[in-house]
């Protein structure tokens, strides 16, 4: 069987995670080299094992974690006994073979240079002096909490105004009134900001002082409203635990970008195809653009 020659720290971190997936009682071997099985005169390995379940991802998850194990070593029998019957056949020699050979060594190269060189380079510390930048000076928008009664005509709700001014729970009268499916939760809106109501509900709402109610009914597409504001305030910015992975993403898209600029200038790249070549043209003035844009 062809195996891509790897460090022995990439075949130790392929083992500790499928130990981490399987559970310490299903993996009882955790050394890259532990030979779990030999097909003829080629061994199996726990290494094997692990690159199998990368591969497999997914598909694993359609069946019990006990199972895993015998299923990545009954794929890897298969794969060994059929890649001996291909090497019978001499396929191995094969030219479409061998060229998609040199792409998959090709990918995977690029693949653990990106895991090394990039997507692990990105540091806890440098996650967090990105959020620390990036939200510095951060003032979220306005946002406020309100609830609201929703009927049909307008008498309807002016009715419902005049119980309010008598001293009507706002609450109550929303159970038992409103037809919006807020009603039950007495007319409670949560917090929103603007853009996300419609035009005449968000104008007045937004106009109201926290405590206060619509003294005229406000009418949209739904129907009539009488509309409570609860609170305002300003939105928090994001906790480090909701933004981290994204800002973790955009350093890596920063470093790929850099990295892929430097070996550009080190290497010349030349595309023959007159049609590659005129729409990589067209891309690089295209960029060139929106950056003088920016």
């Amino acid at each position: 069987m062809f195996r891509i020659s790897m460090r022995r720290p990439a075949q130790a971190l392929a083992v500790s995670l499928l130990a981490l997936s399987l559970g310490s009682t299903v993996l009882s071997a955790a050394e890259p080299d532990d030979v779990v099985a030999k097909v003829g005169d080629t061994e199996i390995t726990e290494a094997d094992l692990a690159f199998a379940a990368q591969d497999l991802g997914k598909e694993l998850q359609r069946f019990p974690p006990a199972q895993w194990r015998k299923l990545l070593l009954d794929v890897m029998v298969d794969m060994e006994l059929m890649a001996h019957a291909a090497r019978e056949d001499g396929l191995d020699k094969d030219p479409d073979f061998e060229r998609q050979l040199d792409f998959l060594k090709l990918r995977a190269l690029r693949n653990a240079y990106l895991a090394q060189k990039i997507d692990g380079a990105v540091t806890d510390e440098e996650v967090q002096a990105a959020y620390d930048k990036e939200f510095a000076d951060f003032e979220g928008p306005e946002e406020i909490n309100a609830r609201h009664i929703l009927v049909k005509e307008k008498a309807e709700a002016e009715a419902l105004i005049a119980e309010l001014d008598g001293g009507a729970d706002f609450a109550e009268l929303a159970r038992e009134k409103s037809t919006g499916p807020s009603g039950p939760n007495g007319g409670s809106l949560g917090y929103f900001v603007k853009g996300q109501m419609v035009p005449p509900f968000e104008a007045a709402a937004f106009a109201l002082e926290p405590g206060t109610y619509t003294k005229e009914p406000v009418e949209t597409q739904f129907g009539w409203h009488v509309i409570k504001l609860e609170d305002k305030r300003r939105q928090e910015k994001p906790a480090f635990e909701e933004v981290a992975n994204g800002l973790r993403q955009q350093l890596m898209r920063e470093r790929y970008d850099a990295r892929m600029a430097e070996l550009k200038d080190q290497v010349a790249v030349e595309i023959l195809d007159e049609a590659l070549a005129k729409s990589e043209e067209e891309g690089a003035a295209a960029e060139d653009g929106a950056a003088k844009t920016e």
